[in-house]
Order: structure tokens, then C-alpha cells, then sequence
């Protein structure tokens, strides 16, 4: 938990009773591999904060197939945003990719803290601004760059992920199959 109070001190000052409020407010969740942190069709009742693991989400597309749209690893949020402040339906999935440990805090206790702690809506918008920004940048890669390219960019990103997840996550990631990423990674090798 201590991770997760160096990560918001990052973006502004809160003093010991404001630190152990937010603690207090905090549940460890542990997820185990394959399991939903969120689900598409539900309103995301949750913040987290990945403390150990890594998950993904991943959505649909209207041929049925499942496409991983980025990762989450150690010391990053992880929430549906609009889903979560808007209270809509969310339409992604994320999903454990390894067994996790995520700090999760609810609704009615993130709002808590925003009615309680002065400077925490500042905080908390720079922790998105943050968010949002590495979700830009770790979105799946453009088509129009070559297989090779994305992949490499993939590792720059990622430089935790790769060996921990499955292939196929990353392939679909990718935009590509799993034997042209085979492919890819013994030409790089």
C-alpha cells in the first residue's frame, strides 16, 4: 500500500492523518489469472491501484473476436473512468492476466476523500491526466506502421509485460497472429 501513497505523493502533498485516511479507506483485492476486475454491460463501481500483476483490457469487435487494447502493470491505476464517474455501462473488459493484488477503493469512499481532503480533487486529476496520457501511448499500435515495428515499440512500452503474459494477448494487441509474432521474435532474437 505503501507503493500506492508514493505514487499519489508524486502529485501533490498530503500529511499523515490525510495519508492514513486514505489507507483506511483502501481494500486489497486479490484477483486471481482470468478473473474480472470490470466488465463490459456493468457501471465500474471501483478505483484500483495495481500493487502486483498485470491486467488487460480488452473488448469485442462486432465479429466477435477479442482484442486486447492495452496493459496494466505494477503501480498504475486502474478504472473504467467513464463508466465509473458518469455511471454508464462500461464497454471493455479488464481482465487478470496474472494473478494481481489490487488496491481498490469504492465509489462512496473515493468520494469520501474527495469531500474530505483539501487538494485531493487536484491530485486525483493529475493521477488521470497521468492515466489517460499512458493510455494514449500504450494503446494498441497503428496498422499502418509494419508488424516488426510495433512489436518493438510493444517491448519500449511494455518492458514487464512481455514475458509475463500470453502470446495471444499480445499478438491481439498487435493486430497481428500469434505464429507472425513467433515469427517476428526469432528474426529479432
Amino acid at each position: 500500500m505503501k507503493e500506492f501513497i508514493e505514487y499519489i505523493l508524486q502529485f501533490g502533498n498530503l500529511n499523515t492523518q490525510q495519508v492514513d485516511l486514505v489507507l483506511s479507506k483502501a481494500n486489497e483485492l486479490e484477483l486471481k489469472k482470468d478473473e474480472y476486475f470490470s466488465e463490459a454491460g456493468k457501471i465500474a463501481k471501483q478505483v484500483g491501484f495495481v500493487l502486483d500483476g498485470i491486467v488487460r483490457v480488452c473488448y469485442y469487435n462486432n465479429k466477435g473476436e477479442e482484442i486486447t487494447k492495452y496493459f496494466i502493470d505494477e503501480n498504475n491505476l486502474v478504472v473504467d473512468l467513464e463508466s465509473f464517474e458518469n455511471e454508464i455501462a462500461s464497454t471493455a473488459y479488464v481482465q487478470a492476466i496474472t494473478d494481481c493484488t489490487i488496491m481498490v477503493f469504492s465509489k462512496k469512499d473515493w468520494k469520501e476523500l474527495s469531500n474530505t481532503i483539501v487538494g485531493w480533487d487536484a491530485i486525483v486529476h493529475k493521477l488521470v491526466s497521468r492515466a489517460l496520457m499512458q493510455k494514449v501511448e500504450r494503446r494498441s499500435p497503428q496498422i499502418s506502421e509494419d508488424a516488426t515495428t510495433r512489436y518493438l515499440k510493444f517491448l519500449e512500452i511494455y518492458p514487464n509485460v512481455v514475458n509475463r503474459v500470453p502470446l495471444s494477448f499480445v499478438a491481439s494487441y498487435l493486430g497481428i497472429t500469434q505464429s507472425s509474432l513467433s515469427r517476428i521474435r526469432k528474426n529479432i532474437g
